[in-house]
């Protein structure tokens, strides 16, 4: 099995700072997984490195079957796709629904280029995938959250990435947005040629059963890794967020709860 992600003990430092210590984490091909950690776990300064926005002090990292120092990074980002809520920030507010998802072909942020009507015709059938085809027409800025969030899944599907990470992509979305979001990237996942998928969140109802496998990050440290339901338990989660939580599992999805809140 080939390997998508392969971070070999890791660690960043910044203005004297260390963010990450020690990160071991391999994702294999036609895995997906989950990647779970309070706000500023260091879940973001991972995502940087997979993309080689940073560079690790000390450790190796390989994405995609190349080890950086050996890969044009540039090269290597074009079979990545990273959908992030800066990135919906840097879009036009003007900017037709359409030419949001053509873009993605180049990652730019606008089109500059001259459109092809296949172009067109992949990024219609890519809106009709994320059940967002009736923005046709359309600025971006009319657009609800839960809409924008499935232009910028369909326009990072442009360019037919091998790797999707999705950060945070229900932040934000009201429960209604965020349950149609997660069935649209269930859907995206059982296609045979899909992608492999991260999906970064804090929310562990939004771990969908496509997501086998879970990456637990704390304060710069990999607290965990393995199999969903082994990692989103009762125990562990209470070790994790260091205070008493109880998990139940519902259509095998884990929902959590604090027993003392009344």
């Amino acid at each position: 099995m080939n390997t998508t992600i392969e971070l070999h003990d890791v660690t960043w430092r910044r203005d004297q700072k260390t963010v990450l210590t020690g990160v071991d984490w391999t994702v294999q091909q036609g895995e997906h997984w989950a990647v779970l950690g309070l706000n500023g776990s260091g879940k973001t300064t991972i995502l940087n490195m997979i993309n080689g926005y940073i560079w690790p002090t000390s450790g190796t990292v390989s994405v995609l079957g190349h080890q950086f120092g050996s890969v044009d990074l540039r090269e290597l980002r074009k079979s990545i796709g990273w959908v992030s809520s800066s990135l919906q920030e840097r879009i036009r507010p003007s900017e037709s629904t359409l030419d949001v998802v053509i873009s993605g072909k180049h990652a730019s942020i606008g089109l500059y280029q001259k459109v092809e009507e296949a172009d067109r015709e992949q990024a219609e059938q890519l809106m009709k995938d994320f059940n967002c085809i009736h923005l046709l027409g359309r600025s971006y800025e009319t657009c609800s959250q839960g809409e924008k969030q499935k232009l910028l899944i369909a326009r990072a599907l442009m360019a037919a990435p091998k790797l999707l990470i999705l950060d945070e992509a229900c932040n934000g979305l009201d429960f209604l947005s965020r349950e149609a979001l997660l069935s649209s990237i269930t859907a995206l996942a059982s296609k045979p040629n899909a992608p492999t998928l991260v999906f970064v969140t804090h929310h562990i109802e939004e771990i969908l059963p496509i997501f086998s496998h879970s990456l637990l990050v704390r304060r710069g440290t990999v607290f965990g890794k393995g199999r969903s339901k082994e990692m989103l338990t009762s125990s562990n989660l209470t070790s994790f967020f260091e205070t008493p939580v109880e998990v139940s599992w519902q259509n095998e999805r884990a929902w959590m709860s604090i027993p003392d809140i009344k």
